[in-house]
């Protein structure tokens, strides 16, 4: 039995999106000479809260960086935007997967933001070997869960 997946068009908001990803990455460069990867910023902040060793002492931005994350959706809402989210139904399946994807972060030294966006921009052969090896692991992954598992 094959799965229907329905993937919305919309090339307009999907180019806003990235200018401002893009957007981003450099004000990060450019206003704290940091890399925005939200995995190193996210290690950043709560490393004021649960003692890291060696946690930046630049929370200040990081947690800024964080809640407009967290407060982009709610704007777009607030302006009579529609937001749209689909989660799978499968909890189990959500952590080992969140567990996978940390584990990946800690042993990439960084996550698809940091090495996708600004590694690549910056020519890293890291990054790109990193971008390389997470990309075939979410096309085998997919592959997997779609025409091998039957879509669990």
């Amino acid at each position: 039995m094959e799965m229907e997946i329905e993937t919305t068009f919309t090339p307009l908001a999907s180019l806003g999106g990235g200018v401002l990803i893009g957007l981003s990455a450099v004000m990060v460069m450019g206003l704290f000479g940091r890399i925005a990867g939200i995995a190193g910023i996210t290690q950043g902040a709560v490393g004021g809260v649960v003692p890291i060793s060696a946690a930046p002492r630049d929370r200040d931005w990081r947690w800024a960086f964080l809640l407009g994350l967290l407060a982009a959706p709610l704007v777009i809402m607030a302006v009579g935007g529609a937001v749209t989210q689909t989660v799978p139904q499968n909890l189990f399946a959500m952590a080992i997967a969140g567990l996978l994807v940390g584990t990946g972060t800690a042993l990439g030294s960084g996550c698809t933001s940091g090495h996708g966006v600004c590694g690549l921009a910056r020519l890293s052969g890291r990054s790109l070997v990193a971008v390389a090896t997470f990309m075939t692991a979410g096309f085998v992954t997919v592959f997997l869960i779609r025409h091998v598992l039957g879509g669990l």
